[in-house]
């Protein structure tokens, strides 16, 4: 019982952050930010919640530690918005899955243009 209810508050989570990241938090430093996925402990006491950024190293580092200077203010607006008798502390953490799914998808269309055919032939002569 105390997993489905972390996991119904993980998915409410996810929905208002993403809602308070995109109309909220005015911080010049954040950039296209997407909210993947929210962790939230089993005591309900923290939730973390995963974010990958579009852009270059740069723009993720800045629009993460935009983010967690943002915590705070993010786990008051969380606490208003949603009933709860204490809102759960919440952790950014970079998401770099869609990055490595990404690499994955590059190596795989490299080899498979070097792949040779059933007669040896490779497909880019």
């Amino acid at each position: 019982m105390a997993k489905h209810r972390s996991n119904r508050l993980a998915e409410t989570l996810k929905h208002e952050i993403s809602q308070l990241i995109r109309e909220d938090l005015k911080d010049p430093r954040i950039g296209f930010v997407t909210v993947t996925s929210v962790e939230v402990a089993d005591d309900l006491g923290s939730a973390k919640v995963y974010i990958s950024v579009l852009g270059d190293s740069q723009a993720a580092k800045d629009s993460m530690d935009a983010l967690k200077s943002a915590a705070g203010f993010v786990r008051s607006e969380i606490g208003k918005r949603i009933r709860l008798r204490y809102a759960p502390e919440i952790v950014f953490k970079y998401d770099t899955s869609i990055e490595h799914g990404a690499h994955i998808a590059q190596l795989l269309r490299g080899v498979k243009h070097e792949e040779p055919d059933i007669e040896g032939e490779s497909h880019d002569e």
